[in-house]
């Protein structure tokens, strides 16, 4: 453990190309595999932050690289402080703004700078936040795409299976409304009464459509409906949340803590989920989270459950850690999950590590 800050030396970028076990179909896009690229920050002092960020497309690895290079080169030399760092890139980069490919690159330097702090602490990172590790309950997000209505139940067994998990999402958004409450009905009956059924649209429909659907689906017992308009559309989720008894979940796509203050103002939501990338990194989920407890508001993590083990254990208001499996073919120790349950690994930073054979292998 050393007694003084280290400085940022450089910082690498990778494209990883990597297969789904179960390619992702929603009502809004596919991704047929994982575009992730993987962050490096070297510091003086010999310690490497890593983390990743989901680039969503293959056309996306290029300019989202040449952010993250053209943002090391303004934070070379820098002490690794990142809320500073942080404030130093958004003043920078004031005139382009920092959501959509900018704000993903902030966000993830953000993750790689905290785990290189933690790692010169020789401290996991829910330790450097203030916290200690605790087990969290998680979903399994890995699977119930937009699939013919009768694989579903079988594929909802597995899915509970695989870490015996207490809780599954399903999307929706098909042509046919009755469609989606019959998909939503027989993977209720699968996985019984007792288990926790998330349901997300993935911003797929209109206000009117997702009210007709919400009113369906009220008596169905899902946990939340996720997303059922445009993540900006703060109006239209206020009026769905106002006439539906089932709790409305968004965030996903808050770009700032800001976007979470707005959202509850006008009535958007009764549950928040942050992406840990694109909420500005762990500087920006610690404002986030801030902001959920004040207003009483549960918060759940989007994607990132290497990151997110740490940051809820750390939330006031910790609701449910969303599990996928999408950088387990390049990690050294992927997430486990256990009877349902997730909890930080008692390892310096994240406990990101790269398995370099693999990743040699999934290069793009």
């Amino acid at each position: 453990m050393t007694s003084e800050m280290p400085s940022v030396l450089r910082i690498e970028a990778r494209p990883v190309l990597l297969p789904f076990r179960r390619s992702v179909h929603t009502a809004s896009f596919v991704i047929p595999e994982v575009p992730l690229v993987l962050i490096d920050v070297y510091t003086d002092a010999g310690v490497i932050g890593r983390a990743y960020v989901l680039a969503f497309a293959q056309w996306v690895f290029k300019p989202l690289i040449a952010c993250i290079e053209a943002a090391a080169e303004m934070i070379e030399g820098q002490v690794l402080a990142p809320t500073s760092i942080g404030d130093l890139l958004r003043e920078r980069m004031l005139l382009v703004g920092t959501t959509g490919i900018t704000g993903i690159a902030v966000g993830g330097i953000d993750m790689a700078l905290w785990d290189a702090r933690a790692r010169t602490h020789d401290l996991p990172l829910v330790a450097l936040l203030g916290g200690k590790a605790r087990q969290l309950p998680a979903y399994n997000s890995c699977g119930l795409w937009l699939k013919p209505v009768e694989s579903l139940a079988d594929e909802a067994s597995v899915l509970i299976e695989e870490g015996g998990f207490n809780a599954v999402k399903i999307r929706l958004g098909r042509a046919s409304a009755r469609d989606d409450l019959a998909a939503v009905r027989v993977v209720r009956e699968r996985i019984g009464a007792e288990r926790e059924l998330m349901a997300d649209f993935n911003q797929s429909l209109r206000t009117g459509d997702a009210i007709e659907r919400g009113r369906m689906l009220d008596s169905e017992g899902l946990t939340w409906i996720e997303d059922p308009v445009a993540h900006d559309n703060y109006e239209g989720h206020a009026k769905i949340r106002s006439v539906l008894n089932t709790p409305i979940q968004t965030g996903e796509n808050f770009y700032e803590a800001r976007k979470l203050q707005r959202a509850i103002d006008m009535g958007a939501l009764d549950f928040v989920m942050p992406d840990a990338a694109l909420i500005g990194g762990v500087t920006g989920w610690m404002q986030a989270a801030a902001i959920a407890d004040a207003h009483d508001i549960p918060m759940s993590s989007h994607l990132y459950p290497e990151f997110s083990r740490h940051l809820l254990a750390v939330t006031p208001s910790a609701h449910w850690l969303e599990f996928v499996d999408w950088a387990s073919p390049i990690l050294q120790d992927p997430v486990q999950v256990i009877d349902g349950q997730v909890i930080a690994p008692n390892t310096p930073g994240a406990g990101l590590e790269w398995n370099e054979e693999s990743v040699s292998r999934f290069l793009a």
